[in-house]
C-alpha cells in the first residue's frame, strides 16, 4: 500500500479517536431554565359593610297613634330602611298598614280621610262597648287581605292572654283579628277569641314592644312611645279614668322594657287625649318633629352597628 495513503488514513483515525475522547469527557451543558415568574398577589376582598337589622317598635296610645305615621315619614325621607315592625294596640294598626307596603304619605292620607265610625261597632255593653269587628274589617281591607306572615315586612302584633295575663306575639294568621285583639281595651272593646283562648289589649303587658322586636331578630331597635302620662287631676268620666289607670300601669312597665331600645322616640303630644281623633294632623307632625330630633343619634347608632 502507498505509504502516503497509509499515513493519511492513520491521521484521520487519530483525529476521529481524539474527537470522541474530547466529546465523551466534556461535561454536558446544563439546560437553560427560565425563571418562574412570581404569582400575582391574591386580591384582598373586603366585605361590604352590612347595616344592622333595624326593628321598629310602635307602642299603644289609642288616637295618639297617628304620631307613628310622622315617625315613619321621617325614616323614609332619610333613606333609613326598616327590616321588621312590631306593634301594640294603636301601634299594631299602623304597623300592619306599614308592613303591607303602605308608605308614610299614603298612611297620612288614609288617616286624614278615616271615618271614626268605620272602625267603631257599638254593642250591648256586656263585656265591652265596642265589638271590634269593624276594626278588623278595616284592617283586612286596607292591607289587601294579607295574613300576618304574607306581609312585605316581617310583622309582629302583641296581645294579652286574658286567662293568665301572658303576652303573645302573633306572627301568622288573620291580620284584622290580631289587630282587633291587640287593641281590645278591657271594658271598651270586647275580648277577642282566637282558638280556645281570649285576648285583650297588648298594652297591659307590653306598651311598647321592644323585647318582641328583639325576639323577631332586630339588631337595632327604634322604639316609639306615645303613652300619655297620668293626669294630675283625677279624671271624672269612666273612659278617662280607665285611660288614667293604663297610664299609671304603662309607665311602670315601660321603665323596664324601654331600656333595651337603641333609640327612643317620644313625640310631644301634650293635650292630645287617647280619644281625640280630631288631632290627627297635630299628632302626625309631633311624630315628625320627634323623629327629626333623634335623627343624628339614630344615624350614629346605625354606623356603630354596621359591620
Amino acid at each position: 500500500m502507498n505509504p502516503v495513503l497509509i499515513r493519511f488514513s492513520l491521521a484521520l483515525l487519530l483525529a476521529a479517536l481524539t474527537g470522541c475522547s474530547v466529546m465523551s469527557t466534556q461535561p454536558p451543558t446544563p439546560p437553560v431554565i427560565a425563571p418562574t415568574p412570581a404569582p400575582d398577589p391574591i386580591p384582598v376582598i373586603k366585605p361590604t359593610p352590612k347595616p344592622p337589622r333595624l326593628g321598629l317598635a310602635l307602642g299603644g296610645g289609642a288616637a295618639r297613634g297617628f304620631a307613628h305615621i310622622g315617625v315613619i315619614q321621617v325614616l323614609e325621607e332619610n333613606g333609613i330602611k326598616v327590616d321588621l315592625v312590631a306593634g301594640t294596640s294603636a301601634g299594631s294598626l299602623v304597623a300592619s298598614l306599614y308592613a303591607s307596603g303602605k308608605g308614610g304619605k299614603e298612611m297620612q292620607a288614609l288617616a286624614e280621610g278615616m271615618d271614626e265610625g268605620a272602625i267603631t261597632d257599638w254593642s250591648f255593653p256586656l263585656r265591652g262597648l265596642i265589638r271590634g269587628e269593624a276594626l278588623a274589617r278595616f284592617i283586612r281591607d286596607k292591607t289587601g287581605g294579607r295574613g300576618i306572615e304574607q306581609m312585605v315586612l316581617p310583622l309582629g302584633i302583641v296581645a294579652t292572654d286574658l286567662s293568665d295575663g301572658s303576652a303573645i306575639l302573633f306572627r301568622s294568621g288573620d291580620t284584622g283579628t290580631a289587630v282587633r285583639a291587640s287593641s281590645a281595651v278591657p271594658a271598651v272593646f270586647q275580648p277577642v277569641k282566637i282558638g280556645m283562648r281570649e285576648y285583650v289589649d297588648g298594652g297591659l303587658v307590653s306598651p311598647v314592644p321592644v323585647r318582641f322586636a328583639r325576639e323577631m331578630g332586630a339588631q337595632l331597635i327604634v322604639a316609639v312611645d306615645i303613652t300619655s302620662p297620668p293626669e294630675k287631676d283625677p279624671p271624672g268620666d269612666a273612659f278617662r279614668m280607665l285611660m288614667q289607670t293604663f297610664s299609671i300601669m304603662g309607665r311602670s312597665i315601660n321603665s323596664f322594657e324601654l331600656r333595651d331600645a337603641d333609640v327612643l322616640i317620644r313625640p310631644r303630644l301634650d293635650g292630645v287625649g287617647s280619644a281625640d281623633f280630631t288631632a290627627r294632623r297635630r299628632a302626625i307632625q309631633a311624630g315628625r318633629d320627634a323623629a327629626q330630633a333623634v335623627l343624628p343619634l339614630l344615624k350614629q347608632r346605625i354606623a356603630e352597628k354596621t359591620r
